[in-house]
């Protein structure tokens, strides 16, 4: 197992620059959209079917499957989750 250089953050975003607070912000809503992704394959639905399911547009969902993460807003992913009969749970603790 690799050792993570000190100070280094895992965040892949931090990593590319992006400041530590929009960084947690976009790894955060990445995990959300992968986990739709995943949640659209393992049902076998296309994107029609995904889009009457979740309340939204065929485009919208094209935009999901691609992983076109600026269009979605947290907001906007949770209640995608909860369209698709997924809970959203969150942790909050302390930094390191």
């Amino acid at each position: 197992m690799a050792r993570r250089q000190q100070g280094k953050s895992d965040n892949v975003f931090e990593q590319l620059g992006f400041k530590r607070e929009e960084a947690l912000n976009l790894r955060l809503r990445s995990e959300m959209m992968n986990a739709l992704i995943a949640e659209v394959e393992k049902k076998g639905l296309t994107q029609v079917q995904a889009a009457e399911q979740l309340g939204v547009s065929q485009p919208r969902i094209s935009d999901l499957m691609r992983g076109k993460l600026h269009l979605f807003s947290i907001n906007t992913l949770v209640t995608l989750h909860s369209a698709a009969g997924l809970r959203v749970e969150m942790k909050v603790r302390k930094a390191a």
